[in-house]
């Protein structure tokens, strides 16, 4: 298989890393702190939309649906942002799933439950939906103490996910932190893709691809 858009710039040797990630899973999934981490870039997000004139941006109240909503006051098109958080790293990728075309640094997960849900809702809505990663605790791309963001629209996404079908999949065991009140959780399917695949986040790039946007409301 042949990885789109492959880029050099985020393929780092692991093991000349001094600073290398454990590849070990300790089994120890925080799903709160992921959440709460989620819902301090979100309400930032939409405080930082707001400022914007003629934008107005609130989370999105339907159950499923993404996090955010932002309208464009002057035409009334709509749109979704969704937010996720990656502070682990998959480093036995290449290993488990060796037709995925990914190595760690490059490898962003995302519950594979929720893409195809988020497929489904760009198809019912359609409106553009775009996936928003958190990225932090991975040295080799993020500087210590900080955090990156890159995000796709979901159709990309989705182009991706037809090209490489199960290749990409991968299920974990379920751990500490995915039982939260009694109830499961945690993510323990991902689907995965590569940060070379990604673009690095720009308020101004979305607003701007809506102002110019032909898309039905």
């Amino acid at each position: 298989m042949n990885s789109f858009d492959k880029s050099p710039d985020y393929d780092y040797e692991c093991s000349s890393c001094i600073n290398r990630c454990d590849g070990k899973s300790k089994g120890i999934y925080l799903f709160n702190n992921d959440v709460e981490f989620s819902e301090s870039r979100e309400n930032q997000l939409i405080k930082q939309i707001n400022s914007v004139e003629g934008f107005f941006a609130q989370k999105c109240e339907k159950d499923g649906y993404p996090d955010i909503e932002i309208e464009y006051l002057p035409t009334g098109k709509r749109f979704f942002i969704e937010v996720k958080v990656q502070r682990r790293t998959f480093m036995a990728i290449e290993r488990l799933l060796p037709d995925a075309d990914l190595t760690p640094s490059q490898t962003m997960a995302l519950n594979l439950s929720d893409l195809v849900r988020y497929f489904q809702i760009h198809d019912k809505e359609r409106k553009p939906v775009f996936i928003l990663w958190c990225l932090l605790e991975r040295p080799c791309v993020v500087p210590e103490g900080q955090t990156q963001y890159y995000y796709q629209d979901i159709e990309r996404l989705r182009e991706i996910y037809y090209h490489y079908g199960d290749a990409r999949r991968f299920k974990r065991k379920s751990g500490y932190g995915d039982i939260v009140n009694g109830q499961h959780k945690g993510v323990v399917v991902n689907y995965h893709f590569g940060l070379q695949e990604l673009m690095p986040f720009r308020i101004s790039h979305i607003l701007e691809l809506m102002k110019n946007s032909s898309e039905e409301t």
